[in-house]
């Protein structure tokens, strides 16, 4: 009977471990998760941001380009022909 008593007791003992540690990988989940959307509120923070400064560097190079930069002559006459085409379209569908 002893031997029976042992092995309950063994068992009682291994499933109460099981269950804290059970309760530790809950709690470091919930934590991990938690990080997790830190994290990707800041990464979707530093992407509306790099687009923001990718935005302006454009506009820097419009205007270098305008003030006699050669380096980006050609995709300024691009942009200013596509402005123009644009333009033009509004325009003609105001005149229609």
């Amino acid at each position: 009977m002893s031997n029976i008593e042992d092995i309950v007791d063994s068992l009682e003992n291994k499933i109460s471990k099981l269950l804290h540690k059970l309760e530790l990988l809950k709690h470091a989940n919930l934590k991990l998760n938690e990080e997790l959307e830190v994290s990707k509120r800041l990464n979707s923070s530093r992407k509306t941001e790099i687009s923001a400064w990718e935005e302006k560097y454009e506009a820097l190079k419009m205007a270098n380009s305008i003030l006699g930069s050669d380096d980006n002559k050609r995709e300024t006459k691009l942009k200013i022909n596509a402005l123009i085409r644009d333009i033009d379209h509004c325009i003609a569908q105001l005149s229609d």
